[in-house]
């Protein structure tokens, strides 16, 4: 049996292989598995993101720079950088910046050792990305590190599905038919079985909340469609 303390490091390393495949078909899955209305949660999140008027932001596990993207264009006065550890993801956001002609850098950081000074950034945005993290504790900490005080978090993610016949439903979209598309699509069956079970085991929004708290954060959450996705605020 490997040692316990080998395990973050394998489920990152797996979690990287895994989106890297998938990259090509990121963007058509996503708008194709939400009908189109995760980019209207990604703009709530952006709108609080901003509500501070911060000069530098961090978009963390960015993927192909959707979040990054809509950051710059809604505060193009901001100095917005891009980041994630899938080197394929990341190509796709730089050629996707490029052609809409927004100055975004794109580099490979690992969340729970970030490659940027203290207090670096006035706000940080997370999109579907915290879930993926090795250790949500190490990468609290890390984030609020590179905050500066005063600063903003805000976490975008699926939480478990909600209790009561809706949830049932949800979860049989997740967990069944989600898979099956997102196989079919992406030639990767295994990443779409990935994400109703990574999104299983995630906290519940209190126990998030909790977390960040103990991390030192001032936080409050907001629930959205029936319970598909919270948004967390933390300030620092």
């Amino acid at each position: 049996m490997k040692d316990s303390s080998e395990k973050p490091a394998e489920k990152a390393r797996a979690v990287q292989q895994m989106f890297s495949e998938i990259a090509p078909r990121y963007d058509l899955l996503n708008r194709l598995l939400s009908a189109g209305i995760d980019q209207r949660w990604r703009f709530i999140a952006a709108q609080a993101a901003i509500e501070k008027k911060p000069r530098r932001i961090l978009d963390l596990a960015t993927g192909t720079g959707d979040m990054a993207l809509l950051l710059k264009r809604l505060a193009p006065q901001a100095e917005v950088i891009g980041a994630d550890f899938a080197l394929p993801m990341l190509e796709i956001a730089r050629q996707k910046a490029r052609k809409l002609g927004l100055e975004i850098p794109f580099q490979q950081a690992d969340a729970l050792a970030l490659p940027f000074p203290d207090a670096r950034f006035d706000a940080v945005t997370i999109a579907f990305g915290f879930r993926n993290f090795a250790d949500y504790d190490q990468a609290l900490a890390e984030l609020y590190r590179v905050l500066a005080p005063g600063g903003r978090l805000c976490i975008l993610e699926f939480p478990p599905p909600p209790k009561g016949g809706f949830g049932e439903l949800y979860r049989l979209y997740f967990q069944k038919v989600l898979p099956w598309i997102g196989g079919l699509v992406s030639g990767n069956p295994s990443a779409y079985r990935y994400l109703p079970e990574s999104v299983e085991r995630f906290p519940e929004p209190q126990t998030l909340k909790a977390k960040m708290e103990q991390a030192g954060f001032q936080t409050r959450y907001r629930i959205f469609s029936g319970g598909i996705v919270a948004l967390h605020i933390g300030d620092n």
